[in-house]
């Protein structure tokens, strides 16, 4: 009883509120005391508070490993807001002499956001073994089983970073993954015994409606027809960025709203400025890919529409997650043909090599440990092979595992009988993976009973009663949709919050060294 009440005196002290969302207190609480822990709590819940706390209770460094820049620069503006100085985010943003003397000063820092690639820079590695890491957390943690075979496999390498830094406590943290996944996640930590705080993820604020369309001119006609009544943040995902900036300026023509595009292939400094524009009420509609929402921390998205298929339901679930933060009533609109299957097949097969690739690969790669032993660089190596970075990834960090490589340098020879057997049967297991991902949401597309039982029941045992209109299955038209704020309110409200934020913080919170 002591613990809690002195974990309540200092969440109100430092952050300002009086009691604990649900989850947030069991989860620090087992940190406190040493233990490893999976935590599973919806979007929106707060669970970056369940580190940021301990990191400011507890002595050492707390290490936070996040998939974005935009989610680290966020969360450090927003800590800084409050007064804490000890805190900062090592990412490609800084200049030369900025991350120096970052890197240089870690141990003033006592909460330090990086990304899984940054943590394998052997510079910062050498940095960060000076310092006492007591925490290390992994944000977006589903990101592992998502993203670490093919697209960065770095996240494959964090047990290994763990064990380097001395095994600190680990906090794992997701809002969207099945208990295949959360196995998953604590395995590749090689974390078995992590204790285990997963709460419901439905969302009961959000109706889910999905819509059967001729093409894709006709979800453009559908999205102008639902937009044009309905003035409100709205976030609209794609799985091609021509098709999401091609979306983006017919709604700026046939819309009197503001609009603007987001991915992956943009500038840095132009998805900072159009992600802040979109939290500061100065967008009304962003036309994005899966790279826009995870660094959003923003209350009152009111609609989520998807003109594509996303690939696998974890997706769907962590995108439309994104609205009614406030729990305040929101909605999920799917757009879709018979054709839109293809595109994520097609994603898919850009992902993965087929199995001739990893043969043509392999006899490469024996041909240039005959020549000089090392492989060329990556972009000339592309060329040459003729496959995706993802395609690469995937074969690379197989490689490094069955010690054939060890970044570029050629190890032995590649063309080992039982290597080759162990990549493709791995690789088979992948293909059939991601294939069953994206049956599984072709089967919720087309379900015509309860979307929303059909949507959690994979995560959970039971889906709880909404307080909204529940889904087209259950009678929800999207036609009658309808939301009580209007924009001036909005605005209003916005710049109430800010004012608050700014002017009546109750003390200055006190850094880590004097608290």
């Amino acid at each position: 009883m002591q613990m809690h009440e002195h974990l309540s005196q200092q969440l109100y002290k430092h952050f300002g509120f009086k009691e604990f969302r649900e989850g947030q207190r069991d989860i620090i609480d087992d940190l406190m005391k040493g233990k490893d822990v999976l935590g599973i709590l919806p979007t929106g819940t707060g669970k970056s508070l369940c580190y940021q706390l301990p990191a400011l209770l507890q002595s050492g460094v707390t290490l936070v490993v996040s998939p974005l820049i935009s989610l680290m620069i966020d969360q450090v503006k927003q800590l800084k807001a409050r007064g804490f100085r000890t805190v900062t985010a090592l990412n490609s943003f800084m200049d030369h002499n900025e991350r120096l003397k970052t890197l240089n000063q870690l141990s003033d820092y006592s909460l330090i956001y990086l990304s899984p690639e940054m943590l394998q820079n052997d510079r910062v590695k050498q940095q960060l073994f000076k310092i006492k890491v007591n925490l290390l957390v992994v944000d977006e943690a589903h990101c592992i089983s998502q993203w670490g075979h093919e697209f960065r496999t770095d996240y494959l390498k964090l047990d290994q970073a763990i064990k380097e830094l001395g095994d600190p406590t680990v906090l794992a943290l997701s809002a969207t993954a099945t208990p295949e996944v959360q196995l998953d996640i604590m395995e590749k930590l090689n974390r078995k015994d992590m204790q285990k705080h997963v709460y419901p993820m439905d969302k009961q604020n959000i109706s889910f409606a999905v819509e059967q369309h001729n093409g894709p001119d006709d979800k453009i006609e559908r999205i102008v027809q639902v937009l044009s009544k309905k003035q409100v943040p709205t976030m609209i995902y794609f799985s091609s960025r021509q098709w999401a900036e091609k979306v983006s300026f017919q709604l700026r023509i046939r819309l009197d709203q503001r609009v603007a595009f987001y991915h992956g292939g943009m500038d840095q400094t132009d998805r900072m400025l159009v992600q802040q524009q979109f939290m500061n009420n100065q967008l009304d509609i962003v036309c994005c890919t899966s790279a826009f929402g995870m660094g959003v921390d923003k209350s009152d998205i009111r609609i989520v529409i998807h003109f594509h298929l996303p690939p696998q339901l974890e997706s769907f679930i962590q995108e439309v997650g994104r609205a009614g933060r406030d729990g305040k009533p929101c909605a999920s609109l799917v757009l879709f043909t018979p054709k839109d299957h293809y595109l994520p097949q097609m994603l898919i097969q850009n992902e993965l090599p087929e199995q001739q690739d990893v043969k043509r690969v392999l006899k490469r790669i024996q041909s240039y440990r005959r020549d000089k032993g090392v492989l060329p660089n990556v972009d000339e190596l592309l060329i040459e092979l003729e496959i995706s970075e993802s395609q690469w990834n995937f074969i690379h960090h197989q490689l490094e595992r069955y010690q054939v490589l060890d970044g570029n340098s050629i190890l032995k020879d590649p063309n080992d009988e039982n290597i080759l057997q162990k990549l493709l049967q791995f690789l088979n297991e992948r293909w059939t993976y991601k294939q069953n991902k994206l049956t599984e949401i072709l089967h919720w597309v087309h379900q015509s009973e309860c979307r929303r039982q059909h949507l959690y029941q994979s995560f959970q045992e039971e889906v709880r009663e909404p307080y909204v209109p529940c889904c087209d299955g259950c009678g929800f038209e999207v036609s009658k949709l309808h939301f009580k704020e209007s924009k001036a309110e909005r605005m209003g409200q916005t710049w109430e919050d800010r004012l608050r934020m700014v002017f009546s913080q109750e003390e200055v919170h006190e850094s880590k060294e004097t608290s």
